[in-house]
């Protein structure tokens, strides 16, 4: 079974360097019908609960790439051109796709030997944020659990304007999981130096994050929560690719 990997305290300290005062840091919300289109040179689409987590942990164990699917009924098409592939998805409220593999679910994930797999994904929040952005000069997927590597990637890549786009606020959720990440990457990159626990806390504290602490909601486990709110418990980001007209999420190591 592959390993975990846990972050180390320099990938944190290598993105509190001093950036050029014309940076720019902007916010869209996925779920507002105003904010669909950014000029920005990078954009980060944040699905903490539970999207970019679940990918985290599949490349974690050992997954080769991420091919999401904005629409489960195209996801057998993906399979058939997409080689030793698996299904991974859930429909709006968390309730796994009928007939995929797994459910969007990174605590179900954590246990699966993905080595040599390739994970096709379909979700409601997240894959749409990625379609939606594909055209972004560079483009990235983001959750807590991976939080300090994006940052790194956004750093050495460079950038002028650094787009995060919200996915988990909806009209009975405050959406502040993700918030709370695009928060975090954003103080990484400002060089300023905060808590990662008080943005860990905010993902427990979120809407979303109640309904799985709660242990009451179906398919929503206290398990996934656990993952989740971890911060950088991953020193891989994930940078999203057009490749061969597909969308492609894969882990981008930080250069040794």
């Amino acid at each position: 079974m592959p390993s975990t990997e846990f972050i180390d305290c320099s990938l944190k300290d290598a993105c509190a360097i001093a950036y050029p005062m014309a940076m720019q840091f902007s916010r869209l919300f996925l779920n507002r019908p105003d904010n669909q289109s950014t000029t920005a040179d990078t954009v980060v689409v944040i699905d903490v609960l539970r999207s970019f987590t679940t990918a985290a942990v599949a490349f974690s164990q050992g997954a080769l790439a991420v091919y999401p699917v904005e629409n489960p009924t195209f996801v057998s098409n993906m399979r058939t051109e997409v080689e030793h592939s698996v299904t991974v998805g859930a429909v709006a409220g968390g309730a796994p796709v009928a007939g995929f593999d797994y459910g969007n679910s990174p605590s179900a994930l954590a246990a699966v030997d993905l080595s040599g797999k390739n994970v096709v994904l379909s979700t409601v929040a997240g894959v749409r944020g990625l379609y939606l952005f594909r055209r972004a000069k560079r483009l990235y997927a983001a959750s807590l659990v991976c939080a300090s590597a994006t940052a790194e990637a956004i750093r050495e890549a460079g950038f002028e304007e650094v787009c995060f786009v919200i996915t988990g606020e909806w009209v009975d959720r405050d959406g502040d999981e993700d918030i709370a990440c695009a928060d975090y990457i954003e103080s990484l990159l400002r060089g300023e130096s905060k808590a990662p626990e008080s943005f860990a806390l905010r993902v427990r504290q979120s809407d979303f994050g109640a309904r799985f602490a709660a242990g009451t909601w179906p398919n929503l486990p206290t398990a996934d929560l656990e993952i989740v709110a971890q911060t950088d418990l991953y020193r891989f980001a994930m940078s999203v690719q057009n490749e061969a007209e597909k969308l492609v999420i894969r882990r981008y190591n930080r250069p040794s």
